[in-house]
């Protein structure tokens, strides 16, 4: 199967979320989520209903180290920081140049990202920026459902 990306400017988004410290190895994404769903309703000015999963590394990413460690964030966009729920803190998304692939399938299949990584990254004319990755959960995603839909974001640059 080939997915071909949408390749998006982004415009700087304020998030407000929570945060988990792991790897893909000590994967800890359903502990963030457990977490975070139960207060997102506290966040007063959300923009849309959508959740941002995302990956901020501090150094560049490394697909293929499954020990790498990066901070994971579930997240909702606001207007801006006025209001910071107890527990919750504020994320500025900034802008960028994305790929961005649509993506329907289980979220623990990990054949959209070896082929983002392995195949379509190295094929493209743009190279992985040091930028945080993140999917799009909006109307369409259903957790743990073939049928699930999201945006996943890939942070690029052009190759020189």
């Amino acid at each position: 199967m080939e997915w071909k990306p949408r390749i998006v400017s982004l415009s700087e988004k304020k998030l407000i979320g929570k945060k988990i410290r792991m790897s893909l190895e000590a994967n800890q994404t359903y502990e963030l989520w457990r977490s975070f769903m139960p207060e997102r309703g506290k966040i007063n000015n959300t923009i849309s209903s959508d959740l941002l999963s995302i990956r901020v590394y501090d150094k560049p990413m490394e697909p293929s180290n499954r020990q790498q460690q990066f901070d994971k964030w579930a997240a909702v966009e606001v207007e801006d920081f006025d209001e910071i729920p107890d527990r919750m803190e504020a994320f500025v998304l900034k802008d960028g140049l994305y790929a961005v692939f649509d993506y329907q399938g289980l979220s623990t299949d990990n054949k959209i990202f070896i082929y983002i990584f392995r195949d379509w990254l190295p094929g493209s004319e743009y190279e992985l920026d040091q930028r945080p990755q993140f999917e799009v959960l909006g109307e369409k995603f259903k957790n743990n459902d073939p049928g699930s839909q999201e945006e996943i974001w890939i942070p690029i640059k052009p190759k020189y």
